[in-house]
C-alpha cells in the first residue's frame, strides 16, 4: 500500500482495499506492520465488480467508482475482485521495544536468545559481529554490510530482521541502526564498541520513508525524529539537499498524524486570497 492510503487508514479515512487475485492473499485477523503502525485484516470477500459502488470508492479511497474499477481492469482483469476490510491496529509494538533500555535480567534472557541462535546457524555465531558491524555502519547499504560480514545479501538481511523482531535494531531507508535496546546489550557484555560515545537516538517518533536522499540530508544535519524536524521551518527543510517534494508531502503527513507541524517560517508573510 501508498503511504497515502496508510495515512488514510491511520485516519480512518480509508477502511476497505480491493484486490484481483486468483485466491485470498490475507487471512481475517492478520496484523501487518507498515510505515503507520499495524493494520488489521477485518474481512476478506470476493464481490463482484458489477456490486461496486460509489460509497465503495469513497470507502477504499478512490476519487470515484469509475476510478476504483479502472484500476482493478488494469492488471490481470481475469482475476476475482477481493474485499479487503481494514483498521489500524496502532503503533508498531518493536518500535517501544526498541527505545525501552531493558534491565539485567532482560538483557540475560536477550544474551540466551543471542546464544541459541549463534548455536543454530550453520554458518557460525553471527548475533554479536553483526549488531556491532550496525553500530560501527549505521545508515550503510545492506549489501555493502553483507560483504563486510562475508555473507549473500538475502541471508544477512533474513538474520537482521531476526534482531530487529527483538528491539535491537531499526530499519532506516538506507541500512540500519543499532537501537538502545540493542546498545544496552552490547554495553552490559563487554563488546569493544567503537562507537561507544555515540548518543543514542532520543526517544519520539522516527522518520517516515521519504527515499534514500532525503534522509541522508536530514540525519546529517541529525534530523532523525518528526519532533527534531519540527523545530525547523519548512523552508529550511526543502533547503536541504536532496529533500524534494516527494519527501516534504510525506514529512507533512507523519507530521500531521502525529499532531506536529513545522516552525512558522520567520520569512513568510501572510497569505493572501
Amino acid at each position: 500500500m501508498r503511504p497515502e492510503e496508510l495515512a488514510a487508514i491511520r485516519a480512518g479515512d480509508v477502511d476497505v482495499a480491493f484486490r484481483r487475485w486468483e485466491r485470498p492473499r490475507v487471512k481475517v485477523g492478520t496484523r501487518m506492520r507498515t510505515a503507520v503502525g499495524l493494520v488489521e485484516i477485518t474481512s476478506v470477500d470476493r464481490v463482484p465488480v458489477s456490486s461496486l459502488t460509489a460509497a465503495d470508492a469513497r470507502r477504499a479511497g478512490a476519487a470515484s467508482l469509475a476510478t476504483l474499477r479502472h484500476g482493478l481492469d488494469r492488471l490481470h482483469p481475469d482475476r476475482p475482485v477481493y474485499r479487503i476490510g481494514l483498521r489500524y491496529a496502532g503503533v508498531d509494538p518493536r518500535q517501544a521495544l526498541r527505545e525501552a533500555v531493558p534491565d539485567a535480567a532482560e538483557i540475560a534472557a536477550i544474551g540466551a536468545w543471542l546464544d541459541r541462535l549463534d548455536r543454530a546457524s550453520p554458518t557460525g555465531p553471527w548475533t554479536r559481529a553483526t549488531l556491532l558491524l550496525i553500530d560501527e555502519l549505521p545508515a550503510t547499504r545492506a549489501p555493502d554490510l553483507a560483504q563486510r560480514m562475508g555473507r549473500d545479501t538475502p541471508s544477512f538481511k533474513q538474520n537482521v530482521r531476526k534482531l530487529k523482531e527483538r528491539g535491537l535494531t531499526e530499519s532506516l531507508d538506507i541500512g540500519y541502526r543499532l537501537s538502545a535496546r540493542g546498545a544496552a546489550v552490547l554495553d552490559h557484555e563487554g563488546h569493544p564498541r567503537s562507537n561507544r560515545g555515540r548518543v543514542v537516538p532520543e526517544a519520539g517518533i522516527p522518520l517516515p520513508h521519504i527515499g534514500a536522499a532525503a534522509t541522508r540530508a536530514l540525519t546529517a544535519h541529525g534530523l532523525v525524529r518528526l519532533e527534531q524536524v519540527a523545530g525547523l521551518s519548512e523552508s529550511e527543510i526543502q533547503a536541504l539537499h536532496g529533500v524534494g517534494p516527494y519527501a516534504l508531502r510525506h514529512l507533512r503527513t507523519a507530521m500531521d498524524a502525529a499532531g506536529l507541524a513545522f516552525r512558522d517560517d520567520p520569512g513568510a508573510g501572510p497569505e493572501t486570497s
